[in-house]
């Protein structure tokens, strides 16, 4: 389900569903689908279920603002197995390095290559990743730092990144020439536990 940013009505929400219980629908105002239906918005948000959504809600100048932030990290909880995803699924690490910090400038690449790799696995204690040194584990991703960015859109949201020419997970190529190679050596991490 999608939000649309330019729906400017109270109380309406704009969507986009993919549904495995209904047919995928374009995007819609809730209030509208639930007419559809014949069923409250609840009942409806019950009906599409299980179902992926997107919701636009921070203003651009606020997710600068945020990304900007020292103590920020970024990741994407993005669901792979939506038939729909989030754009950012798939490209939330290649817009950071292009567009946030390469043609924005918020902050310098390496600054962005940490937030996304030894600020996380520090904080979220995953021993011995996040960070390149003897003994740890191989999870790297080589790319051009002049071309990586993300061509993923909310009509096409599988599309692959440019600029990403290798990715190592446990020291094993996983991705090469623009796809996925049969190799498989990841593994569940557990870190921390949160209370």
């Amino acid at each position: 389900m999608t939000k649309n940013p330019q729906t400017k009505k109270e109380n309406v929400l704009n969507i986009y569903a993919t549904s495995a219980s209904t047919s995928a629908l374009t995007e819609e105002l809730s209030n509208d689908l639930a007419q559809q239906f014949g069923t409250s918005i609840d009942e409806t948000i019950d009906k599409l279920y299980p179902a992926g959504a997107i919701y636009f809600q921070m203003d651009d100048q606020d997710l600068n603002r945020i990304l900007q932030f020292p103590g920020s990290m970024i990741g994407s909880d993005g669901i792979p197995g939506d038939r729909h995803p989030h754009p950012r699924l798939w490209g939330t690490f290649p817009r950071v390095l292009g567009k946030y910090s390469r043609d924005m400038q918020l902050f310098p690449l390496e600054e962005a290559v940490y937030k996304m790799t030894g600020k996380s696995a520090s904080v979220f204690g995953l021993e011995n990743r996040g960070i390149i040194d003897v003994g740890n584990y191989a999870d790297l991703v080589i790319f051009n730092p002049e071309t990586v960015i993300d061509k993923a859109s909310y009509q096409s949201p599988k599309l692959h990144a440019d600029g990403i020419e290798n990715v190592f997970v446990n020291g094993e190529v996983v991705w090469q020439e623009d796809s996925a190679t049969q190799n498989r050596p990841g593994m569940f991490l557990e870190g921390k536990k949160f209370h």
